[in-house]
């Protein structure tokens, strides 16, 4: 299946998320970019947005709808050196698109409010792993969570592409995200919900625009 009827089938069961459309091809666009060049996703959010973060790393980090298997040089390298051992493992691996759920670096975390402040848990963070070409999807519901916010104007000024997803106005990521996703809801559950079928549906374009489907 092509990413256009992924996007399609999305809309059909979500109607309400029509205004959305332009705005998820480009993140998708944005994500399969950051990969062809050999960079990286990083995603923060706080609460139920942090689970969607680490949802998004279990989409993207291996196969999700497709098959992903690994290059066949690759392939013919772990035989080479592990034989059959090698074999058996170079059947299971699969590519990955690279992918960081900043909320679950709990270490990190606690040290950066101890140490500097609770508003910089993943602006730290992104002005350490990120560089310019990554993506940060930035995931608030109100759009304006201050942590959230601080990692965007980090992430800006490195150079990286920026991916807001909000409720109905956006907050504050509206206007400083490149691509803003915004929810037609006003409701924290409900807004969460909207992000879980948008979230799905991007992972599943770029994965089906990257390695292709193998089946509906």
């Amino acid at each position: 299946m092509r990413s256009s009827e992924i996007l399609e089938r999305l809309l059909i069961r979500r109607p309400e998320l029509l205004a959305c459309r332009g705005a998820i091809e480009a993140a998708a666009v944005a994500m399969e970019d950051t990969y062809r060049r050999g960079s990286k996703v990083l995603i923060c959010g706080n609460g139920g947005s942090a689970a969607d973060g680490d949802h998004m790393v279990g989409e993207l980090m291996k196969g999700f709808l497709a098959d992903r298997g690994i290059p066949e040089d690759h392939r013919k390298s772990f035989q080479e050196l592990w034989g059959e051992e090698g074999r058996e493992i170079a059947g299971r691996l699969q590519r990955a698109i690279p992918a960081i759920s900043l909320a679950a670096q709990v270490p990190l975390i606690t040290a950066v409010v101890n140490d500097i402040g609770a508003d910089l848990i993943f602006a730290q963070q992104v002005y350490g792993y990120g560089a310019p070409g990554d993506v940060l999807v930035a995931i608030s519901t109100s759009g304006n969570s201050l942590d959230v916010v601080r990692a965007v104007q980090v992430a800006r000024v490195i150079g990286m592409k920026t991916i807001g997803m909000a409720g109905k106005d956006g907050g504050r990521l509206h206007g400083m995200c490149e691509v803003s996703i915004r929810v037609p809801y006003g409701q924290a559950a409900e807004i969460q919900e909207a992000h879980e079928a948008v979230y799905h549906a991007l992972c599943a374009m770029v994965e089906a625009d990257l390695f292709g489907r193998d089946e509906e």
